[in-house]
């Protein structure tokens, strides 16, 4: 099983928008026609649609500071945006994402850790984020539970 993260262009835009997850998900995750259009406006965001072995499969955006003009010196990434659709989920296909993702970040060298905060509820996303690593750090930010995973080659 390979995963590759493609840039969004105008001829794969309208397929990445239409990607959904089930309905009993919908309060999980910001649609990804939100997503992208608050991309446009922050120059923290760095996106790419995942496919899986040729397949279209998902979306994940990133809060990345080292995309600022003037990048802090210890900047901070964040997994903004994770979704597979519904078609797709239930085959091991996010975890393994999740872990290219988590691979790339570790390679850019710079980041201590990489957190992410999802909606209380999410027992699956718990269980996945916690098998990759991903410890909850107690905080609660606008109503969603926070982890981090530690990148010990960094730190």
């Amino acid at each position: 099983m390979t995963i590759a993260l493609k840039e969004i262009t105008e001829d794969t835009v309208l397929e990445i928008c239409e990607l959904t997850v089930n309905d009993d998900q919908s309060t999980f995750v910001a649609p990804n026609v939100y997503s992208l259009a608050q991309a446009l406006f922050s120059k923290e965001a760095w996106y790419r649609a995942i496919y899986h072995s040729g397949t279209l499969v998902g979306f994940i955006m990133l809060y990345d500071e080292s995309l600022r003009p003037n990048p802090p010196p210890k900047p901070t990434i964040e997994i903004w945006r994770f979704m597979i659709a519904k078609e797709h989920q239930g085959k091991g296909i996010g975890k393994l994402a999740l872990a290219h993702i988590i691979d790339l970040i570790r390679q850019r060298n710079g980041f201590d850790s990489i957190q992410l905060s999802f909606v209380p509820g999410n027992e699956r996303a718990t269980r996945m984020y916690e098998s990759l690593g991903f410890v909850a750090t107690g905080n609660v930010n606008e109503g969603e539970i926070e982890m981090t995973l530690t990148l010990k080659e960094n730190s």
